[in-house]
């Protein structure tokens, strides 16, 4: 999916980048599903997930049709 946005945190500095960096199918830590009203709401909430300090957190849009 090329629609990702990866968020970590590293020394205090928020790090984001578009696109996913590993396409896998195992979740290591699992997945939250968040209701924000847009991407940089999701970028701040992800920053202070306490996975973000030590690995990687992927935001995606999710919708149902």
């Amino acid at each position: 999916m090329s629609d990702a946005t990866t968020v970590k945190v590293r020394g205090g500095e928020l790090l984001v980048a578009d696109g996913p960096f590993a396409e896998t199918k195992e979740q290591i830590a699992g997945y939250d599903i968040l209701d924000c009203k847009d991407l940089d709401e999701a970028i701040e909430v992800a920053s202070k997930h306490p996975v973000a300090k030590f690995g990687t957190l992927e935001v995606r849009p999710f919708w149902t049709e």
